[in-house]
């Protein structure tokens, strides 16, 4: 399944920086994703290159690196870390110019080589907050 995490890999970094010819390599037509800060699921290669396309709008320059991944049956797990300035609209926050980190951990279910389905977590909180979008909360 060492290709299983390289074709992973490849689908979380490689569209920040510009190559989403890795995302009709390796996406399903019946792919779902499942994101928490999306009200639906997403579907599909289109579906998947729309929601990349977004981030990159608020964050051009930014960035995906895969930090840690482990290899189950059909599943890779990933935990990866996104970083980058908002200089363009992002959830409806106007450009903030702030610099975010975030981390977060998605788990990628594969069949006949290609992802079918994501389960995405993510600190979206903390997003948002570093965006100014909401008060940070008091620190005892």
């Amino acid at each position: 399944m060492a290709d299983a995490k390289l074709m992973v890999k490849r689908l979380f970094e490689e569209p920040w920086k510009g190559n989403f010819d890795v995302i009709d390599e390796f996406v399903a037509p019946n792919y779902v994703g499942h994101d928490p800060a999306e009200p639906e699921p997403i579907r599909g290669p289109e579906g998947l290159r729309a929601n990349i396309e977004k981030y990159l709008a608020g964050f051009p320059g930014g960035g995906v690196t895969v930090d840690d991944q482990i290899v189950d049956g059909d599943k890779v797990a990933t935990r990866w870390t996104g970083r980058g300035t908002q200089t363009g609209e992002v959830a409806g926050i106007a450009p903030t110019g702030k610099e975010v980190t975030i981390s977060g951990l998605t788990i990628s279910r594969l069949e006949g080589g290609m992802v079918v389905e994501e389960w995405a977590t993510w600190d979206t909180l903390g997003m948002l907050i570093q965006l100014g979008a909401i008060p940070e909360p008091a620190r005892a």
